[in-house]
């Protein structure tokens, strides 16, 4: 977090990805994992962007885990959120949501 009350320990963030594959791409035939997007991805994208340390900003976390995310050759666009319920008393959670699609080839 950006402020002082924030860098006193561990924060919860909470994550919502939405990955956009087209369904040519993600229609198992033959019902195996190998055949779509596993969610393990998603999963360890985040969980080693988040073991580098601490980040100041939710944007530039986010920032980070669109461009692994996009990179993934089946992925054709993402929406991603994340949102820290603990911050303010006052409010359920403050966050983030952003959106890319691949550039046309």
């Amino acid at each position: 977090g950006a402020h002082d009350f924030e860098k006193l320990g561990p924060q919860r963030i909470v994550f919502n990805v939405e990955l956009f594959v087209p369904y040519s791409a993600s229609t198992p035939t033959q019902d195996d994992l190998a055949e779509v997007v596993d969610y393990d991805f998603i999963r360890e994208v985040i969980a080693q962007r988040v073991a580098q340390g601490h980040i100041v900003l939710q944007e530039t976390l986010c920032d980070d885990l669109m461009r692994a995310l996009i990179a993934h050759p089946q992925v054709q666009a993402v929406r991603l959120s994340s949102c820290k319920p603990d911050v303010y008393p006052d409010c359920e959670a403050v966050g983030v949501e952003i959106f890319q699609m691949k550039s046309p080839t």
